[in-house]
């Protein structure tokens, strides 16, 4: 595996309270040049690739992964480091040679901040690491926790699907049963005649628990008719993309007997006129939008149309998912499960007890 970048200029923590209040102002003030230093130093730039291998093979629709390769972006300002992980797409054409790449061409830049990544790099992965970097590296140096920077509501916990990968009935049958703890259960469907085969022997297996399921652009029309009011009544909660992203214009005209989710028609705030009638939840993806920055505001407009939400994330480790898991405190789906399907994960990790995911600590990320 390979070993997560560290920190190494942390103040330690005093542990008698009188060295509290010695020390207290003191770190004030280094905090205080500190942040000064953020605006005035050209900030150094470096990212690079990694692959974790999966606790076993992952598939969808599209393909079948045995690892998750992720790019890190580390941005270096004075005695501060913050990173940032994002996962390129294949999907969208990106490699983490390209990824690399475009990072690659901000180093050129005097300076970098989150506004200024906006425009010089398009929504995808590689915006996504660096502006997640900028973000830790913006709460180091501060103090204050990245939630406290964005000025969105936390709660400690919050429940998160575990996704079932596309297999033969009975594999996904027996995959659910040895999750039984998993509160909810996402089900990747492949949109051929087994699809519910698969739904209902999960639901067998796991009859107390709620189910979404993620068909990754794969369905028919006709696949839709014949499949989606059988799971309603199978008390499917949401069927996500069944249609490719350049197709969906038929869901203004079908019925929704369960409500459907966009994921790959959906990345930015710029998409939200023409999903308003073909949708009722999205799914944001900090390497869809870019980042935290562009989800921020994503999450906003959506809300303000009416849209409910969905927090995914790709294969990842925690680094990936730490600053998703910010927005995921307000959402109404979450599906931040990367780092469980890995063999391993990061140092400082997030925890994931009884179906619900943590807050990252400060060593993580943010």
């Amino acid at each position: 595996m390979n070993s997560t970048a560290r920190n190494t200029a942390r103040l330690s923590r005093p542990t008698s309270s009188i060295a509290c209040q010695a020390v207290a102002p003191w770190r004030r003030l280094v905090r205080r040049f500190a942040a000064i230093a953020f605006k005035a130093v050209t900030p150094v730039l470096d990212a690079h690739g990694q692959s974790w291998p999966l606790g076993k093979p992952f598939r969808i629709a599209r393909g079948s992964r045995t690892e998750a390769r992720v790019v890190v972006a580390t941005v270096t300002n004075g005695n501060y480091a913050g990173r940032g992980e994002a996962t390129p797409i294949a999907r969208y054409g990106q490699s983490a040679a390209s990824v690399l790449a475009q990072i690659e061409s901000m180093k050129s830049e005097k300076s970098l901040d989150r506004q200024q990544i906006q425009k010089y790099l398009p929504a995808g992965a590689a915006r996504n690491a660096l502006d997640c970097a900028l973000w830790d590296l913006e709460a180091k140096v501060s103090g204050k926790r990245a939630w406290e920077l964005a000025n969105i509501p936390i709660v400690p916990e919050v429940e998160t699907s575990f996704t079932i990968s596309l297999d033969a009935p009975a594999a996904m049958g027996a995959a659910a049963r040895a999750n039984a703890n998993a509160l909810i259960l996402k089900l990747k469907l492949g949109g051929d005649d087994v699809d519910l085969a698969r739904v209902e022997a999960v639901r067998e297996a796991a009859p107390a628990a709620r189910l979404l399921i993620d068909a990754n652009e794969s369905w028919s029309l006709s696949h839709y008719r014949n499949t989606a009011p059988a799971l309603n009544g199978l008390k499917v909660e949401l069927i996500e993309q069944p249609f490719p992203a350049d197709a969906d214009e038929v869901l203004e005209e079908l019925d929704h007997p369960v409500p459907v989710c966009a994921d790959e028609s959906c990345h930015t705030s710029a998409d939200l006129p023409r999903l308003t009638n073909r949708y009722e939840v999205l799914n944001v993806k900090l390497d869809k939008t870019g980042g935290l920055t562009e989800a921020l505001l994503l999450t906003k407009r959506a809300r303000e149309a009416g849209f409910k939400l969905l927090m995914g994330c790709m294969l990842c480790t925690s680094l990936g998912i730490a600053p998703a898991r910010l927005l995921a405190s307000a959402t109404d789906y979450v599906d931040l499960d990367g780092p469980l399907l890995l063999a391993g994960d990061r140092h400082y990790g997030l925890s994931y007890k009884g179906g619900k995911i943590g807050l990252p600590s400060q060593e993580l990320w943010g």
